[in-house]
C-alpha cells in the first residue's frame, strides 16, 4: 500500500498511482487488489467504480469515479473522445511508419482464456472467410518518441479499452513490448560489450489522463490533465538500451498524438 498514492482527488474523481504487482481489481485466486486500496484511502466515496484497468505489472495512473453520477459522466466522456489516456512504452525495435494507427481486432486467446490474440476478419465484400468469434475492432495511435541504440520510446493512446489492448496490439505489429514475455516480447538482451538489459516486467507505463471536470459546479466544460512522471525502473531501463535522458524529460508535454 506504501507505493499506491494519491495523485487526484476531488468531489467526483479519485486518481491513483498504482506500483508494478498490484492487480487493479482481485484475481480469481484472491488477494490484495488497487481497488481495496482505495476503498481504505476513500471510506467515504458515494460508490467508488474503477474506470479504468492496469495489468498487474503496469504501472501508473489508474481513475475511480467516486459517485454514481461521476461514473455515468466518464462513460460518457469516453464515448464523446474526451477521456483520454496517454501510456508510454518501451520495445526493442521501431514501428514502421514511425507514427500512425494500429486497427487490429482483438478476441480470446482459445488457448488460454487469459489472454487475448490480433485477429483479422474478412473484409468488405470478401467471400469464404468467417469473422472470428467474440472479436472486438479495437483502435490504438501511437509515435516513437525517443530512439535508443538498443531500443524504442513509444507515446501510445488507445481509443477504445479491449483487454491487453496496447500489449497485442504492439505484437501485432512486430514490436512487443520489452518484458512482455506473455506477447513476444523479450525480457533481457545481451549488447555487443556482453552487458545485460533485463526488464523484470511489462515496460508500459499510464502517464498522462486528460478528461471533463466533474467537481466544476459551473458545469463550463474544461478539462483535468493529470500526469504521472515515468517510473524510475523503466527510465533505467531505457538508459541502459542507450536512451538520452532528455527523451524522458521532454515526454510531460507531449499530449498530442497528431
Amino acid at each position: 500500500m506504501n507505493e499506491v498514492k494519491v495523485v487526484h482527488q476531488d468531489d467526483a474523481l479519485l486518481v491513483l498511482y498504482k506500483p508494478s504487482g498490484l492487480p487493479t481489481t482481485s484475481p480469481a485466486g484472491g488477494g490484495e487488489a488497487l481497488t481495496d486500496i482505495a476503498k481504505e484511502l476513500d471510506p467515504r466515496a458515494e460508490a467508488l467504480h474503477a474506470t479504468s484497468r492496469l495489468d498487474a505489472e503496469v504501472t501508473g495512473l489508474v481513475t475511480f469515479a467516486r459517485t454514481r453520477a461521476a461514473n455515468h459522466g466518464l462513460l460518457e466522456a469516453r464515448r464523446a473522445g474526451r477521456y483520454q489516456r496517454r501510456y508510454v512504452a518501451l520495445a526493442l525495435a521501431a514501428p514502421e511508419p514511425l507514427a500512425g494507427a494500429w486497427r487490429f481486432p482483438i478476441a480470446m486467446d482459445p488457448r488460454d482464456p487469459r489472454k487475448r490474440r490480433a485477429v483479422s476478419g474478412p473484409k468488405k465484400g470478401e467471400k469464404g472467410k468467417k469473422a472470428v468469434k467474440g472479436a472486438k475492432d479495437a483502435e490504438t495511435l501511437y509515435r516513437a518518441v525517443g530512439t535508443a541504440k538498443h531500443g524504442q520510446l513509444l507515446s501510445l493512446w488507445p481509443q477504445t479499452g479491449r483487454t491487453h489492448q496496447l500489449r497485442v496490439h504492439a505484437a501485432e505489429a512486430g514490436v512487443p513490448l520489452f518484458g512482455d514475455v506473455h506477447y513476444g516480447g523479450a525480457r533481457r538482451i545481451t549488447k555487443a560489450d556482453g552487458r545485460v538489459v533485463t526488464a523484470r516486467r511489462v515496460m508500459l507505463h499510464c502517464a498522462e489522463l486528460t478528461l471533463p471536470n466533474l467537481a466544476d459546479p459551473a458545469g463550463r466544460g474544461e478539462s483535468l490533465c493529470i500526469v504521472a512522471p515515468i517510473p524510475a525502473d523503466l527510465a533505467r531501463v531505457y538508459a541502459a538500451l542507450g536512451g538520452a535522458a532528455g527523451d524522458i524529460e521532454g515526454l510531460r508535454g507531449l499530449w498530442a498524438p497528431s
